[in-house]
């Protein structure tokens, strides 16, 4: 990557965006980090505030923006059904208004612009494991829909304008990501597990536990972000990221009540609605494309997942990252 750009990264205050400007300012850019903290926290950002690269705004994408950058990575969206469910309006608004303000923007800087989306776009998916050109399984109407048809209609949009503009655009679909700085009440399942062990609470499985996700870490998925950014033009996504192996969401259990020693129990709950039994990328086009492919273990990568919320839960100093 050539050094020296000025990066705008909205949802920069975000668990991943945070990260990504890391990545970005340890190569050299200025980092203008955006965000409206309504699911992201100032916190994650905090020890970036002194550098002299480093700018953080407070703003809302919902609204236009009038910034100078070279590049875009659009991470602006609560991306857990706890967050996104709470104001499912404003959530399609963010995915909608926000990724036309981004491009809007992005167009008259002839800036590049990435858009960060979901393996939600598959929905509950019908094919196994998900490829790029799977059109998906989505309810457009149930209590998900605002996230996964709020993100499905920004692709929309960025195709939109890479066909109408010629605008540079990268789409990466991004499937379940974890590792510190996750939110203890994020109700995802990496960081339910882990806070509920740690406080020996009950384990709570959702329906009967067999169902599957495939489980990426932090710093594997930004090396993809930046790597689908760094493609030529004529690449545009869009790009599955993510682990290609699957694990029951039982197993995820075993193994976390295994790395903390807790004696927690698990107790099943009903399944929410339209959650999708199987998912799974398909990551033959990042291998192919971008020469990417995640590099940490499970296990591995929740050591220091595990540290971070055992530090959060003892009021202790956070433990370094990276």
């Amino acid at each position: 990557m050539q050094a020296g750009r000025r990066v705008l990264v909205t949802g920069g205050g975000g668990f991943i965006g945070s990260f990504l400007c890391e990545r970005l300012l340890a190569e050299g850019h200025e980092v203008l980090c955006l965000d409206n903290f309504s699911s992201g926290r100032r916190s994650n950002v905090a020890p970036l505030l002194s550098h002299p690269r480093f700018e953080l705004m407070r703003h809302d994408i919902t609204f236009p923006l009038y910034v100078e950058v070279d590049q875009i990575y659009n991470l602006a969206c609560p991306a857990s059904p706890v967050h996104y469910q709470l104001d499912p309006v404003q959530t399609t608004k963010v995915s909608v208004h926000g990724a036309i303000n981004l491009l809007g923007l992005a167009k008259r800087l002839k800036a590049r612009i990435l858009q960060a989306s979901t393996s939600e776009v598959y929905g509950d998916p019908t094919v196994h494991p998900q490829t790029e050109d799977y059109w998906g399984n989505v309810n457009p109407i149930g209590p998900r829909s605002c996230y996964d048809e709020g993100k499905r209609c920004a692709e929309t949009l960025f195709f939109d304008y890479w066909r109408q503009h010629r605008l540079e655009i990268k789409v990466a679909r991004i499937f379940n990501t974890y590792g510190p700085r996750m939110r203890p009440d994020d109700g995802r399942v990496v960081s339910n597990f882990i806070v509920q062990a740690l406080k020996g609470e009950p384990i709570a499985i959702y329906g009967d536990g067999l169902q599957t996700r495939s489980f990426c870490y932090v710093d594997d998925l930004v090396d993809g972000l930046v790597r689908l950014m760094e493609t030529p033009p004529e690449v545009t996504g869009p790009i599955n990221l993510g682990t290609p192996s699957e694990c029951t969401i039982r197993d995820l259990a075993g193994l976390i009540l295994e790395m903390t020693g807790s004696r927690s129990r698990l107790v099943e709950r009903p399944l929410p609605e339209d959650d999708p039994r199987q998912r799974q990328p398909d990551i033959s086009r990042a291998r192919a494309v971008l020469g990417w492919a995640p590099s940490t273990a499970l296990r591995e990568g929740l050591v220091p997942t595990i540290a971070y919320f055992e530090a959060l839960l003892s009021g202790a100093d956070l433990p370094p990252v990276g």
